[in-house]
């Protein structure tokens, strides 16, 4: 019996093949470029455990102004509509964007290392908190830069014919397209399971470190951090490498220069410039930045309302570019990844409840970055075949009633169920042990629920729009991050948590600790995350616009 004979024999053997073997036969020389990008992104979460840490000992900076920030920090990715765009009609020269980007993210990391190294030179410059504020704000730019030619490299790097100029049938070019977009989310978690083993690797020991220990190893990892940007540029130059050989390939057997962009790039139309999209996305911009800088009253509120106004507008005069039926279902689809992406996080001050009286220092955190990382690849590969074949909305409705029961463990630890379970278990089953199960069972949930999203858009937006789609669909779903931090903001300002704070000079404590309303915040937080999704799914699947796709 042949190989493939056993495995068609073997259920087991089957399904191994078909969900995990299949993909990486389906892998291609040209995915890597996208891929380095989105690789990058992942070992952004390098620095996110240093940042806790910072902001809690360093920075007198409460739960509700980090939520604020938060929202600062995410209006950035709305960006990706006129970039996206931009990229469609400068696409021969995309690559800058990335250069500049890296720089924007190199810039954030000098800051955050200048602080943590030589605090009292730059503190004679500026505040820290003010310092602090800039490093987090460029770094969602120069990300967003790179995240956005990124999305258009996905695009590029599926082969519309194969070495010898015959074309691929629209099956297996929706076919690569799909494993571009899976591959690129492994990517990215990838880079957060190689960045969450360094840090576990680096806090070893780290109970008996003095504060100076700490630091300098704080300011080694922003260091480490620097190679982000070199991983992003590097898959750049790549990218360029392989088109000029495809190009030269493709030469050597005789086709003409016309053929030959044709056969590389897929333009059935000449792009030009939407006004109504660069339009929108100017007053958008300006919109933000005005009333960003007036300090208006119910500024963020003003400015997510007004941002979705704009953003829909542009997103309605792009669908008109699909089928009606196709256009219904999309819209139905947005909506429901929307609200599943806009619920409210319990905020910082849950952490700071973790680290002071559970007790998780920077190791322990580290194995549960690297536990969520792991599992979150088992899980899209094990639910690769669920997400192809389900609707999306059914996808998101599973992930939902999971999200929800999966709340429940760290509730339980608020009110102390590890105090019963560790004496009943010899000390095994105690708030570390429910702290990894919690996270073990729970990490591969938020990773995947965006694929399927992906997946839809690379088969069905039109040829010569596609970055520009993906561009206004992301900015969409990247407003929803902003109203899920304002959520945040929210519900941190009305349960009132707060971390020791000391005056730096004479050890004073200015704000006491208080994690009473901890308890009261999970819960609203669990109940929100169940009720939000699936009664928009209830309603949404009872219009025109719902969806079986």
């Amino acid at each position: 019996m042949t190989q493939i004979g056993r495995i068609a024999a073997n259920p087991v053997a089957r399904w191994l093949d078909d969900t995990i073997f299949e993909l990486g036969r389906e892998m291609r020389w040209s995915y890597l470029p996208p891929l380095m990008v989105y690789v990058s992104a992942g070992v952004w979460s390098l620095t996110a455990i240093v940042g806790i840490f910072f902001v809690k000992d360093y920075l007198d900076l409460s739960a509700a102004f980090l939520a604020a920030l938060g929202f600062w920090a995410g209006i950035p990715w709305s960006l990706k509509m006129p970039l996206g765009h931009l990229v469609d009609l400068m696409w021969r020269w995309k690559a800058s964007l990335i250069y500049f980007g890296a720089l924007l993210v190199t810039i954030s990391l000098v800051i955050m290392y200048g602080l943590i190294a030589h605090t009292a030179a730059m503190e004679e410059v500026m505040p820290v908190e003010i310092w602090y504020i800039a490093s987090t704000l460029l770094a969602p730019l120069g990300h967003i830069l790179m995240d956005v030619v990124a999305d258009a490299m996905t695009i590029e790097a599926i082969p519309l014919t194969d070495e010898f100029g015959t074309r691929y049938s629209d099956e297996q070019i929706k076919l690569m397209h799909t494993t571009m977009q899976t591959l690129g989310r492994i990517a990215v978690v990838g880079g957060n399971v190689v960045v969450a083993a360094m840090n576990f690797t680096m806090f070893a020991g780290v109970e008996a470190m003095t504060e100076a220990e700490k630091a300098v190893i704080y300011a080694d990892i922003y260091l480490l951090a620097l190679g982000i940007p070199v991983i992003a540029i590097s898959g750049c130059v790549l990218a360029g490498i392989q088109l000029r050989m495809r190009a030269q390939n493709l030469r050597r057997q005789g086709f003409d220069e016309a053929s030959i962009k044709g056969m590389l790039f897929e333009q059935s139309e000449d792009t030009k410039p939407d006004w109504w999209i660069l339009g929108g996305s100017c007053a958008f911009i300006v919109f933000t930045v005005a009333i960003g800088l007036n300090n208006m009253p119910m500024g963020q509120e003003i400015i997510l309302f007004g941002s979705l106004a704009i953003v829909v507008a542009i997103m309605w005069r792009l669908f008109l570019e699909l089928d009606a039926d196709l256009r219904r279902a999309l819209v139905g689809t947005a909506i429901v990844i929307f609200v599943f992406k806009a619920i409210p996080l319990p905020g910082a001050g849950v952490r700071w409840w973790e680290i002071d009286v559970l007790g998780f220092d920077q190791r322990f955190l580290s194995l549960l970055s690297l536990i969520t990382g792991c599992l979150a690849l088992v899980g899209m590969f094990v639910l690769r075949r669920f997400m192809a074949e389900r609707p999306v909305v059914h996808v998101v409705a599973v992930l939902t009633v999971a999200a929800g029961f999966l709340s429940l463990p760290n509730i339980g630890l608020y009110y102390g169920v590890h105090h019963w379970t560790a004496p009943m278990t010899g000390g095994v089953v105690d708030a570390r042990f429910i702290a990894v199960l919690d996270t073990a069972l729970e990490s591969p949930l938020g990773q995947i629920s965006i694929i399927p999203m992906l997946a839809w858009m690379a088969k069905n937006a039109p040829a010569h729009l596609k970055a520009t789609f993906f561009a206004v669909m992301l900015s969409f779903t990247n407003l929803a991050w902003s109203a899920s931090n304002l959520g945040t903001r929210y519900l941190n300002e009305y349960y009132q948590v707060t971390r020791e704070v000391r005056a730096k000079d004479s050890g004073a404590i200015q704000i006491p600790a208080d994690y009473n309303e901890v308890g009261l915040l999970l819960i609203t937080v669990a109940a929100i995350t169940v009720a939000a999704p699936l009664l928009t799914i209830w309603l949404v699947q009872r219009t025109r616009f719902h969806s079986q796709q």
